[in-house]
């Protein structure tokens, strides 16, 4: 499959080779998966104190003739403390045990769980490869310039208006309205501090670490990586293939030479 080379005009300027990764069948269930196990991987750790409950000296004695023992009197073993007494009976209330008011949960939540997912090597790059096909095809992108693949002079922009307005160009000025936008989020969610949804605009994939990693950070929506370091939650966010994915033409060559993902 062959792709065109854009300018910086927004202009063919020439032609390449994609290389296998892009001929992978697009496989959305393992592009979920590998998804899944990455958000797995930023997952808090919660759970209550473990000694919960526990804080009292909750005690009752079944043995015949025992002091403050509950023997004789017709009520439960359930484990107890003395909040007043009058004479040898006991006012007594109910504590430590699972199902008594102030009592210990039978099965609470503990912090020592390891909530990480796990998945295979090969299926992991099976995964990368299905997202990165699904960026170089029209029914998943829902554009007809695909794949969009620019020279290097890409990576030497330092300003942000520059990188605006290359986006201008190339026809993706209504994807940085619409990722500009942002919407009320309803629920608890607006009390933790995402009071907003936002939406994914188009993601730069370049070769290495460049001026546009600086100024195409503070464009909203818009997501920039080293070809390197790419995965399925950049390049399938929400596990839904087809991001609009704009790569860099040493981007494409360093996937070609150095076997990424394969």
């Amino acid at each position: 499959m062959n792709g065109k080379i854009l300018n910086l005009d927004g202009k063919e300027s020439g032609t390449i080779e994609l290389p296998s990764q892009f001929n992978e069948e697009v496989r959305e269930d393992i592009i979920k998966r590998d998804l899944l196990t990455i958000q797995s991987h930023d997952r808090q750790k919660y759970g209550a104190k473990p000694t919960a409950g526990q804080r009292s000296s909750a005690k009752l004695s079944r043995r015949r003739r025992q002091y403050r023992g509950a023997y004789g009197i017709g009520i439960s073993r359930v484990s107890r403390k003395i909040m007043s007494r009058r004479g040898t009976r006991m006012v007594w209330v109910g504590a430590f045990s699972p199902g008594t008011v102030g009592g210990r949960k039978a099965h609470p939540p503990k912090a020592t769980k390891d909530w990480s997912l796990k998945i295979n090597k090969k299926e992991k790059r099976k995964a990368i490869r299905s997202a990165l096909s699904a960026t170089v095809l029209k029914q998943y992108v829902g554009l007809e310039a695909v794949p969009l693949i620019v020279d290097n002079k890409l990576e030497l922009l330092n300003k942000t208006k520059d990188v605006k307005n290359f986006f201008k160009l190339i026809g993706l000025e209504k994807e940085l309205e619409r990722a500009e936008k942002k919407k009320v989020r309803a629920g608890r969610g607006k009390h933790r501090g995402r009071k907003y949804r936002k939406k994914k605009g188009p993601l730069i994939v370049v070769s290495k670490s460049c001026p546009l990693t600086k100024s195409a950070a503070n464009i909203p929506g818009v997501d920039i990586s080293q070809v390197k370091t790419i995965n399925t939650r950049l390049l399938a966010p929400g596990g839904v293939p087809g991001r609009i994915t704009i790569y860099t033409q040493d981007a494409i060559e360093t996937l070609r030479k150095e076997n990424l993902f394969n």
